[in-house]
């Protein structure tokens, strides 16, 4: 599949994902913020950093960029979309995913690697794993606190729409939630960074891989 990851001004791990997305077997296209074209990707990438320096809000700015239209369009359409910390942030900024991310509860960014529970394997981008399989990968953020109403936490919940629980909450996400899905599967937001536990070489191990490799499920039910 060709796999488009978008650079921001203030991406910083855009590169980190177009190498996950070769690792994993697939063809990574690079593409910019200021272009409305998405080179007919199969699939889009919105990587981890600080787009626009954070200002106002975690991706608060980088939702009105003008490749932002035809990712949302695009994953409206059924497009997989996988957002990656501060591109979990945009997809909630953009209204592709419900709740928000604050910042940490301890006041603090922090960076380690965290175990996290695999609780929804149906999604576009998490079929490689099993449900209630246990994956250590990074997780590196300050605003990284998942919050949202009662109604919509209980509405994510009952429709298996957690994809990802933190064992432990080094955050304080409401529920201990690390990522969630829309409604149809092929959007994901994703607090952790799969992204650089994807080789032996470097970080945690290879945990990550599963969120790259679960593309090739969907070529081979084509």
């Amino acid at each position: 599949m060709k796999v488009g990851v978008v650079t921001f001004p203030g991406s910083l791990d855009d590169a980190d994902a177009r190498r996950a997305v070769r690792v994993a077997g697939h063809e990574a296209i690079a593409l910019w913020h200021g272009d409305h074209d998405l080179q007919g990707v199969d699939a889009v990438l919105l990587p981890g950093g600080f787009s626009y320096g954070d200002y106002l809000r975690c991706g608060a700015i980088a939702r009105f960029a003008p490749v932002m239209t035809e990712v949302v369009d695009a994953a409206r359409g059924g497009m997989p979309v996988l957002g990656i910390c501060n591109g979990f942030q945009i997809l909630c900024e953009s209204h592709l995913l419900p709740g928000a991310l604050i910042r940490n509860d301890h006041r603090k960014f922090g960076c380690l690697d965290q175990t996290l529970t695999i609780e929804n394997n149906t999604s576009a981008w998490t079929s490689s794993y099993a449900i209630g399989q246990q994956v250590t990968i990074v997780l590196k953020n300050g605003e990284g606190s998942f919050v949202a109403d009662d109604k919509t936490l209980d509405m994510l919940e009952a429709e298996g729409r957690v994809i990802a629980r933190y064992v432990g909450n080094p955050n304080g996400s409401q529920r201990a939630i690390a990522g969630i899905t829309n409604e149809a599967g092929n959007v994901v937001g994703l607090m952790p960074h799969p992204e650089h536990a994807v080789e032996a070489l470097c970080g945690p191990g290879t945990d990550g891989l599963g969120f790259f490799t679960s593309l090739g499920a969907l070529v081979s039910t084509a």
